[in-house]
Protein backbone atom coordinates (compact mmCIF):
# COMPACT_ATOMS: atom_id res chain seq x y z
CA UNK A 1 0.00 0.00 0.00
CA UNK A 2 1.31 3.48 -0.93
CA UNK A 3 1.70 6.47 1.24
CA UNK A 4 -1.06 8.68 1.39
CA UNK A 5 0.88 12.45 0.97
CA UNK A 6 -1.10 15.74 1.30
CA UNK A 7 0.57 19.28 1.27
CA UNK A 8 -0.41 21.91 3.91
CA UNK A 9 0.01 24.95 2.04
CA UNK A 10 0.20 28.37 2.66
CA UNK A 11 2.26 31.92 3.01
CA UNK A 12 2.49 31.22 6.81
CA UNK A 13 3.84 34.99 7.14
CA UNK A 14 3.93 33.98 10.25
CA UNK A 15 2.87 30.65 11.35
CA UNK A 16 0.58 30.61 13.86
CA UNK A 17 -0.65 28.43 16.58
CA UNK A 18 -4.10 27.65 14.09
CA UNK A 19 -1.97 26.68 11.16
CA UNK A 20 0.14 24.67 13.53
CA UNK A 21 -3.08 22.95 14.98
CA UNK A 22 -4.06 22.14 10.75
CA UNK A 23 -0.72 20.80 10.15
CA UNK A 24 -0.87 18.63 13.38
CA UNK A 25 -4.34 17.33 12.45
CA UNK A 26 -3.65 16.87 9.10
CA UNK A 27 -0.28 14.74 10.18
CA UNK A 28 -2.56 12.73 12.41
CA UNK A 29 -4.62 11.34 9.11
CA UNK A 30 -1.92 11.72 6.31
CA UNK A 31 1.24 9.39 6.29
CA UNK A 32 3.64 12.11 5.46
CA UNK A 33 2.37 15.86 5.00
CA UNK A 34 4.05 18.84 3.01
CA UNK A 35 3.88 22.26 4.57
CA UNK A 36 4.17 24.40 2.11
CA UNK A 37 4.87 27.66 2.65
CA UNK A 38 4.22 29.79 -0.93
CA UNK A 39 6.10 32.57 -2.14
CA UNK A 40 3.35 34.88 -3.40
CA UNK A 41 4.18 37.77 -5.44
CA UNK A 42 1.04 39.68 -4.67
CA UNK A 43 2.17 39.99 -0.75
CA UNK A 44 4.77 41.89 0.90
CA UNK A 45 5.84 39.12 3.33
CA UNK A 46 7.26 40.44 7.12
CA UNK A 47 9.62 37.25 6.75
CA UNK A 48 11.47 36.08 3.84
CA UNK A 49 11.23 32.48 2.69
CA UNK A 50 13.87 31.23 4.63
CA UNK A 51 12.91 32.77 7.80
CA UNK A 52 9.21 31.52 7.03
CA UNK A 53 10.61 27.87 6.44
CA UNK A 54 13.28 28.10 9.55
CA UNK A 55 10.26 29.07 11.57
CA UNK A 56 7.90 26.20 10.19
CA UNK A 57 10.79 23.50 10.66
CA UNK A 58 11.25 24.56 14.48
CA UNK A 59 7.66 24.64 15.23
CA UNK A 60 7.37 21.07 13.70
CA UNK A 61 10.42 19.67 14.50
CA UNK A 62 8.38 17.13 17.01
CA UNK A 63 5.74 15.75 13.97
CA UNK A 64 7.93 12.64 12.61
CA UNK A 65 5.83 12.95 8.91
CA UNK A 66 5.97 16.69 8.16
CA UNK A 67 8.38 18.02 5.26
CA UNK A 68 9.02 22.02 5.26
CA UNK A 69 9.49 22.96 1.70
CA UNK A 70 9.01 26.15 -0.28
CA UNK A 71 6.97 26.30 -3.39
CA UNK A 72 6.43 29.21 -6.05
CA UNK A 73 4.35 27.83 -8.92
CA UNK A 74 0.98 26.50 -8.95
CA UNK A 75 0.21 24.59 -5.88
CA UNK A 76 -1.14 21.42 -7.76
CA UNK A 77 1.96 21.39 -9.53
CA UNK A 78 4.15 21.27 -6.51
CA UNK A 79 1.31 18.58 -5.06
CA UNK A 80 1.94 16.34 -7.98
CA UNK A 81 5.50 16.55 -7.81
CA UNK A 82 5.23 15.24 -4.07
CA UNK A 83 2.72 12.63 -5.06
CA UNK A 84 0.45 14.15 -3.06
CA UNK A 85 -3.12 12.97 -3.07
CA UNK A 86 -4.59 15.77 -1.00
CA UNK A 87 -4.62 19.44 -0.55
CA UNK A 88 -5.59 20.59 2.80
CA UNK A 89 -6.91 23.71 4.00
CA UNK A 90 -7.97 25.37 7.54
CA UNK A 91 -11.57 27.26 7.82
CA UNK A 92 -12.03 29.34 10.40
CA UNK A 93 -15.26 30.85 9.51
CA UNK A 94 -18.16 31.06 6.82
CA UNK A 95 -16.20 34.12 5.33
CA UNK A 96 -13.51 31.74 4.41
CA UNK A 97 -15.56 29.02 2.19
CA UNK A 98 -16.44 31.40 -0.52
CA UNK A 99 -12.36 32.15 -1.34
CA UNK A 100 -11.61 28.89 -0.48
CA UNK A 101 -14.13 27.14 -2.97
CA UNK A 102 -13.02 29.27 -5.92
CA UNK A 103 -9.47 27.71 -5.13
CA UNK A 104 -10.59 24.22 -4.83
CA UNK A 105 -12.42 24.56 -7.93
CA UNK A 106 -9.61 25.95 -9.97
CA UNK A 107 -6.98 23.08 -8.27
CA UNK A 108 -9.35 20.42 -9.60
CA UNK A 109 -10.06 21.88 -12.80
CA UNK A 110 -6.21 21.87 -13.30
CA UNK A 111 -5.59 18.10 -11.54
CA UNK A 112 -8.38 15.93 -11.03
CA UNK A 113 -6.72 13.39 -8.53
CA UNK A 114 -6.11 15.78 -6.23
CA UNK A 115 -8.57 16.02 -3.76
CA UNK A 116 -8.94 18.47 -1.07
CA UNK A 117 -9.88 18.69 2.15
CA UNK A 118 -11.13 21.51 4.81
CA UNK A 119 -10.53 20.93 8.56
CA UNK A 120 -12.29 23.41 10.80
CA UNK A 121 -10.31 25.29 12.86
CA UNK A 122 -10.74 24.91 16.52
CA UNK A 123 -12.96 27.70 17.56
CA UNK A 124 -10.14 29.40 19.92
CA UNK A 125 -7.81 30.35 16.84
CA UNK A 126 -11.26 31.24 14.18
CA UNK A 127 -9.99 34.96 14.77
CA UNK A 128 -6.77 34.35 14.33
CA UNK A 129 -4.76 35.13 10.95
CA UNK A 130 -1.14 36.47 10.67
CA UNK A 131 -2.00 39.35 9.39
CA UNK A 132 -4.10 40.20 12.56
CA UNK A 133 -0.99 38.42 14.94
CA UNK A 134 1.89 41.08 12.93
CA UNK A 135 -0.77 44.06 13.19
CA UNK A 136 -0.86 42.81 17.13
CA UNK A 137 3.26 42.93 17.47
CA UNK A 138 3.80 45.76 15.09
CA UNK A 139 2.25 48.31 17.96
CA UNK A 140 3.70 45.73 20.89
CA UNK A 141 0.71 44.38 21.76
CA UNK A 142 1.33 40.53 23.24
CA UNK A 143 0.79 37.52 20.79
CA UNK A 144 1.52 34.99 23.53
CA UNK A 145 -1.15 31.99 23.01
CA UNK A 146 -1.47 33.16 19.22
CA UNK A 147 1.62 32.26 18.11
CA UNK A 148 4.22 29.39 18.95
CA UNK A 149 7.46 31.21 21.50
CA UNK A 150 9.54 30.97 18.81
CA UNK A 151 7.62 33.15 16.41
CA UNK A 152 6.27 35.68 19.35
CA UNK A 153 10.46 36.09 20.08
CA UNK A 154 10.92 36.36 15.97
CA UNK A 155 8.02 38.87 15.49
CA UNK A 156 10.04 40.74 18.63
CA UNK A 157 13.06 40.93 16.74
CA UNK A 158 11.73 42.16 13.43
CA UNK A 159 9.60 45.21 15.04
CA UNK A 160 12.99 46.13 16.79
CA UNK A 161 14.85 46.70 13.84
Amino acid sequence: MSEKVAVVPGSFDPITNGHLDIIKRAADIFDVVYVAALQNSSKKPLFTIDERIELIKKVTKDIPNVRVESSSGLLVEYAKSRNAVAIVRGLRAVSDFEYEMQITSMNRFLEESIETFFIMTKNQYSFLSSSIVKEVARYGGSVKGLVPCIVEEALKKKFQQ
